[in-house]
């Protein structure tokens, strides 16, 4: 039988015709299997982390919310409520549950030393003493007060600051008050472009 697309779908509906006109009504049943896999879980709102469109997500966790109990992420998708996506996503959003849930994705902070050929684990602590260490050896080793005419600039010039388009107003507000006062003068925003 040579089974065209449009045969297939003319087939397809009338199938669904006969199936409601012998008085079952399949609705429900799609509307059950459709909440069974979320039935449970708790939905936060995010924003995807992609690109400067910032669509807004729901992530459905899973899990007693006991002190010490991390949630399992078991279902994400695009936010209906959000203005700017109104629940639809790339396919780099939509893919946020694999990068999510990957045995691959990495926890902790690494550091690849000077002349190794491979990253090693580092604790939070020592990652942030030493990007502390780095800021401010390269921040006194560059800094420039006056320009070539001797006019007064106080510029940190060495370093740059890129934000994401998931990082809070807030959050950027102390990012600008904290650069300019280090005088870098490199500041951009993901979601501002």
């Amino acid at each position: 039988m040579d089974l065209s697309r449009r045969s297939f779908l003319r087939t397809g509906v009338a199938g669904a015709v006969g199936v409601s006109v012998l008085g079952f009504d399949l609705q429900p049943l799609y509307a059950q299997t459709a909440s069974l896999k979320i039935s449970r879980t708790t939905e936060t709102r995010s924003t995807c982390p992609y690109c400067s469109v910032s669509c807004g997500i729901i992530i459905h966790t899973i899990g007693d919310r006991a002190k010490n109990v991390t949630a399992q992420v078991i279902h994400v998708e695009g936010d209906p409520d959000h203005p700017i996506n109104r629940g639809t996503l790339c396919p780099k959003g939509s893919s946020l549950l694999q990068d999510i849930v990957n045995d691959r994705r990495i926890l902790k902070p690494q550091v690849r030393r000077p002349g190794s050929d491979h990253w090693e684990d580092i604790s939070w602590e020592q990652a942030i003493d030493e990007i502390a260490t780095r800021t401010k050896n390269l921040r006194d080793a560059t800094f420039v007060e006056k320009d070539a005419s001797g006019k007064t600039v106080n510029r940190f010039e060495s370093l740059a600051f890129a934000g994401g388009c998931t990082d809070t107003n807030e959050f950027n507000y102390l990012v600008v008050k904290s650069m300019r006062a280090m005088g870098v003068t490199c500041l951009e925003n993901q979601a501002r472009v």
